[in-house]
């Protein structure tokens, strides 16, 4: 077999939700009952089981014409040792796609959909079809590529964790996280349920849902906790007539910023005033000339995690500060 390289393609995968069910009730009869007796249809489950399996084999095969293909789980991706010269494809969706890419130091990315029936795939924009043509490309260097800028808690134990969405500062459960919280020259104490910073890739998920519900509250509410109780309605509410407007931005909330920009945003989660702990830094950019810091007050449950991986976590108690700021490093994406 002529192979076009002698470098590893590393194939990328993630179990699908059948697998996982069987990883929890062991057999797949035992998954089945538990999703019909949850009134669900398992054969859903058994057909996007079965249509990634394909799209593995096929993939496998494909690539298997061009070079030697490593096939990982994403579960192994923290503690696997990439070179450089190596080439990812990540069969699945969009979150393996990002968690791929805060692993690497540059090597490109290929995302592939493995069912664009179901998926979307914002960051997927490749069916196994495509993989003859598009792989040769990317193996020689010569495929066009999209660079994206990836955010850094780095902390004053010389821990670092990366992300190419959003990090997460806060409580592990469902309390309240105290800290300071110093942007440029002004710091602040505050407390809150956490703290987002977004990329430009993650624009468009976590903190566009915070910013469209923070301006959404604070028009529907606007007077209202001040006004008497409206007398009960006689008659039916019916539905208005037209579309539905559209739900309010946030001044100076970002619908979607560059995914190479040389900055990020924060965004401040419920945060509450008190004689001891104040409102004023609740949204802001994030950059290398200003980042953002936080010194932990909390004795226990305050952690940092990224891109929605809660398990992957960085603790973040009293004495611990962390510095959030653009990485050294950039995400490399195949277009």
């Amino acid at each position: 077999m002529n192979r076009l390289t002698d470098n590893k393609i590393v194939l990328v995968t993630r179990p699908t939700r059948l697998a996982e069910l069987v990883t929890r009730f062991n057999t797949v009869s035992q998954a089945r009952f538990y999703i019909e007796h949850q009134g669900a249809d398992f054969s859903d489950y058994l057909r996007e089981d079965e249509a990634y399996h394909r799209a593995f084999r096929a993939t496998q095969a494909a690539l298997a014409e061009l070079g030697r293909v490593h096939p990982i789980d994403r579960k192994f991706l923290p503690n696997y040792v990439f070179t450089p010269e190596d080439t990812i494809v990540a069969l699945g969706q969009d979150g393996l796609v990002a968690n791929t890419l805060k692993y690497l130091h540059g090597q490109p990315v290929l995302g592939v959909n493995p069912d664009p029936a179901r998926w979307d795939g914002r960051l997927l924009p490749f069916q196994v079809r495509d993989l003859p043509k598009v792989m040769p490309e990317v193996l020689l260097r010569k495929r066009p590529v999209r660079s994206v800028t990836m955010a850094k808690a780095a902390l004053n134990n010389g821990l670092n964790l990366y992300a190419v969405n959003d990090l997460f500062i806060g409580p592990k459960s469902h309390s309240s996280a105290r800290y300071l919280l110093r942007s440029g020259k002004v710091c602040e104490a505050q407390s809150s349920s956490g703290v987002i910073v977004s990329t430009g890739l993650g624009a468009t998920g976590w903190l566009k849902s915070l910013l469209t519900g923070a301006a959404t509250i604070s028009q529907l509410a606007g007077g209202v906790l001040h006004r008497p109780a409206p007398a009960p309605a006689l008659v039916p509410v019916t539905k208005p007539r037209g579309r539905t407007p559209a739900a309010p931005r946030a001044r100076g909330a970002p619908d979607e910023f560059a995914w190479d920009a040389n900055h990020l945003f924060y965004t401040v989660r419920e945060p509450f005033p008190s004689k001891t702990t104040g409102t004023s830094l609740v949204f802001g950019q994030v950059t290398a000339e200003t980042p953002l810091i936080l010194d932990s007050c909390m004795a226990e449950n305050g952690v940092i995690f990224s891109d929605g991986i809660e398990k992957d976590f960085l603790e973040f108690n009293a004495g611990t500060r962390a510095v959030i700021g653009i990485a050294e490093r950039k995400g490399v994406l195949v277009e």
